[in-house]
């Protein structure tokens, strides 16, 4: 009995041991795996890639998560994981596959180059992105993939997995299967952060100005309008991109004040053009994101009335999508107060005749993606020649954007387009080049009157 007892301190002390064994193994795999798909976590996926060699890590991601998920419920889209997770698993010679959030799935490879990289992350989104079933229903997924080297340094995204990750999202912006993480592409975030103060001192000191590229009419022969468009001649960095610092102000919510100030210096260089003996209509690109914005449009109306500008608003068509019965109301207060409306971009989106329809436009411009192949693509033809007599049916003129040819230029007058902008009509000039070149036609036209007369 005395021996009983006397091992009694060592039992507890070894089951003791166990429980806390037992314990840790639980916590460590707590912190290593996805708790709804039991996959590694974010945190296995970079312990793997602390591996030797040259090693990617690839994200691959289901398309319209948040839609599928919605359709499908959480638990569903946990199971459709986890099968995910070990089809990639088994394709790719079984390595971990860990969720790295929502409807990401990663894993850790070797390659010797970006190329064989990104090549084998699209044939895993290839054969991995077959229907899963689900509860005796096949549910389709599509996949994009973005890969990083591990080794690779980058001070604005030291993380291989948030490379992997910003490389997804320039796959889907080039509609790519798959893709490795650009650096040059994604630039510096942190110093275009201090951009957008730079850009209000900018419209204050004048380093913001308007070129003007002009727009030919087909029956009128010659420049009957001009759109504005921004440029920023920055002290340190010289010209900064309108792509960059317009986006970053749509982003920021400074695009009001940027645009506000766009349309001032318009009216006042229109009244230059005027003054110079040039009438010309002048079209303002304005953000969807402002046709929200019934104080904007207040704004708008009351300098254009003020003034008497004749002015042009461009948008999108998908500006209207978000918030259609505002968007709708403001572009009916705009074309209302003989403001003309035109659609910009058309054919570059998801063109809807529904809004089409609705809109009170009075121009439509077709993407340049259709111009600049017209001359080789009969498919191009056809898509520009129905387009132009679909707007000419519901009452729209049209603007070809993208002409550099002259070949373009005929084809385009003989299907009926009202007007032409492009390179082979005119580059964006400042307006003091602007009022010399259109001087310089003026007085060629002159002389081909006087002429004329004199035959």
């Amino acid at each position: 009995m005395r021996s009983l007892f006397a091992s009694l301190p060592a039992l507890f002390s070894a089951g003791f041991a166990r429980t806390l064994r037992d314990r840790e193994a639980r916590l460590t795999h707590m912190a290593l795996h996805d708790q709804e798909t039991g996959l590694g976590n974010r945190l296995s996926l970079e312990r793997q890639a602390s591996g030797p060699g040259a090693l990617y890590i690839a994200l691959v991601c289901v398309d319209r998560f948040e839609v599928v998920r919605n359709a499908i419920g959480y638990d569903s889209m946990a199971r459709l994981l986890a099968t995910l997770g070990q089809r990639l698993s088994a394709l790719s010679g079984g390595a971990a596959v860990a969720r790295v959030g929502g409807g990401t799935l990663g894993l850790v490879f070797g390659s010797d180059s970006d190329e064989s990289a990104v090549t084998l992350a699209a044939r895993l989104c290839e054969a991995a992105h077959a229907p899963v079933s689900l509860n005796g229903a096949l549910v389709d997924i599509a996949l994009t993939a973005g890969v990083a080297a591990v080794a690779d340094v980058n001070r604005n995204v030291p993380s291989a997995v948030d490379r992997a990750s910003i490389a997804v999202d320039q796959a889907r912006a080039t509609r790519r299967r798959a893709a490795a993480f650009d650096a040059e592409r994604y630039g510096d975030p942190a110093g275009n952060l201090s951009l957008i103060s730079e850009m209000m001192a900018a419209m204050r000191n004048g380093e913001l100005s308007l070129a003007y590229q002009p727009k030919y009419d087909f029956r009128a022969e010659g420049i009957t309008g001009i759109e504005a468009l921004m440029r920023w001649t920055h002290a340190d960095r010289g010209c900064v991109s309108p792509d960059l610092f317009i986006g970053m102000a749509e982003e920021t919510g400074h695009i009001r004040p940027l645009t506000e100030w766009a349309i001032r210096r318009a009216i006042a260089d229109q009244k230059t053009l005027a003054a110079a003996g040039h009438e010309l209509t002048l079209s303002v690109n304005i953000s969807g994101r402002l046709l929200s914005d019934e104080s904007f449009a207040d704004f708008a109306l009351a300098e254009v009335a003020a003034s008497g500008a004749a002015l042009c608003f461009e948008i999108t068509e998908t500006a209207v999508v978000d918030y259609p019965e505002l968007a709708l109301r403001i572009i009916e207060r705009f074309a209302g107060a003989g403001i003309s409306v035109s659609l910009d971009d058309y054919g570059s989106g998801l063109s809807s005749l529904t809004y089409l329809k609705q809109i009170r436009a009075d121009e439509l411009k077709i993407d340049k993606s259709f111009i600049l192949g017209l001359d080789q693509s009969s498919r191009d033809a056809l898509l520009v020649k129905s387009t132009i007599d679909l707007a000419h049916s519901l009452g729209l003129r049209v603007t070809a954007e993208g002409v550099e040819t002259p070949t373009a230029l005929a084809l385009l007058r003989g299907m009926g387009c009202d007007m032409a902008q492009g390179y082979l009509i005119g580059r964006p000039v400042a307006l003091a080049e602007l009022v010399g070149q259109l001087a310089g036609e003026k007085s060629g036209e002159d002389a081909h009157d006087e002429r004329a007369r004199q035959a």
